[in-house]
């Protein structure tokens, strides 16, 4: 699909001004395909990751470690 700027009228919701390249806790939101709970579920409050979750924390949690990996 092609960015049409006429059907997709999306605005960032970054906070002008501030450096996001600085170090800090950011909050993010993960939208799954048809809103499933494909990453596991929450149960009282907690959320317990399945296979995929788990899958995806690895993955995240080692990205600051590729940039240190040569190509």
């Amino acid at each position: 699909m092609n960015y049409n700027l006429e059907k997709h009228h999306r605005r960032s919701i970054r906070l002008k001004g501030y450096d996001y390249t600085q170090e800090g806790a950011y909050y993010f939101t993960i939208c799954c395909h048809q809103r499933r709970c494909w990453l596991g579920e929450i149960k009282d409050g907690v959320m317990h990751l399945n296979l995929v979750g788990a899958t995806v924390k690895a993955v995240w949690e080692n990205l600051p470690f590729r940039a240190l990996v040569a190509p």
